[in-house]
């Protein structure tokens, strides 16, 4: 059996990623005290036919009893050891984000009283959640994203992906805005010709031909793209070896915009012919959807 536990802090995205895990097919528990996750899968085990109960998602947040949240790497480790293929999703938002999120929906925050402010609340439960988030199989930073482009995200990624299956995200960044917390690699074009500096582009991203004609003729560019793609191409076979499930390569230029998006247009074109699962996103151009090939 399959068992996939979402976590995170609250107002990051766990109800809609289990929503869109329920539609899938899977069979759904929202807020599973962490003690009833061997009966669960005992009884799942026990059934002939699992049916519904062989493949489960549950989610696991702060609600639980600290000191089951502390010992949750001991339970982890036994339940792998049951046989049981156990995949942890954790997302997770900067804390401006869930405040406005929380302020917009007026939802009280499960750690907040009398006594605990919203942001101390938020900053608590980060440290709850640590057991579990320095487990996780795939990281979400969920910042900025809206609720379906994680719906895609969790589709194209999780469930999309072969048993066994490394999926790859390539997604551009401005460094201005600060580096995606879930990123796995994280490389720099800062260094390549700028097409921000030639007027009759500014109006262009790096989707578009005139940037990408500018930019292929620039050795420097093609150099750095030949150089990401041999360490790539040398490296990620040793991750699916060890059994990674996700990666995540960043590719950051000032802006985002121009040269980051460019690179990471073909990277992930170059990628596709390997893997199954690579998905293109491009987190400062909010006009174009996450794309991705399964």
């Amino acid at each position: 059996m399959k068992l996939i536990i979402v976590s995170g802090r609250s107002g990051s995205g766990k109800s809609t990623a289990l929503h869109v895990l329920e539609d899938l097919g899977f069979y759904c528990i929202d807020n599973l005290p962490i003690g009833l996750l061997f009966p669960l899968t005992r009884e799942a085990a026990s059934q002939t036919k699992p049916g519904r109960l062989g493949k489960m998602a549950v989610s696991i947040d702060a609600r639980n009893l600290s000191g089951e949240l502390a010992n949750f790497e001991e339970i982890y480790r036994r339940l792998q050891e049951t046989g049981v293929t156990v995949e942890i999703i954790f997302l997770d938002a900067d804390e401006q984000s869930l405040l406005q999120r929380f302020h917009a929906t007026r939802r009280k925050h499960p750690l907040s009283d009398d006594k605990t402010s919203l942001r101390e609340a938020i900053t608590s439960e980060k440290k709850l959640l640590e057991p579990l988030s320095k487990l996780s199989d795939l990281y979400v930073n969920t910042t900025g994203m809206s609720m379906y482009e994680l719906r895609d995200m969790v589709k194209q990624r999780v469930v999309g992906r072969k048993d066994q299956e490394l999926a790859l995200l390539f997604q551009s960044f401005g460094f201005k805005h600060g580096v995606p917390l879930d990123s796995d690699f994280v490389f720099d074009v800062r260094c390549l010709p700028n097409p921000y500096w030639d007027t009759s582009l500014r109006k262009y991203v790096g989707t578009d031909q005139p940037v990408i004609e500018f930019l292929e003729k620039e050795p420097a560019s093609r150099k750095m793209i030949e150089d990401l793609k041999a360490f790539l191409d040398t490296w990620l076979p040793s991750f699916a070896d060890s059994n990674r499930s996700y990666m995540t390569i960043s590719i950051g230029c000032t802006g985002g915009q121009h040269r980051s998006v460019y690179v990471c247009e073909q990277l992930g074109e170059h990628f596709r012919q390997q893997y199954n699962n690579v998905q293109v996103r491009h987190t400062e151009l909010p006009h174009l959807q996450t794309r991705e090939e399964i």
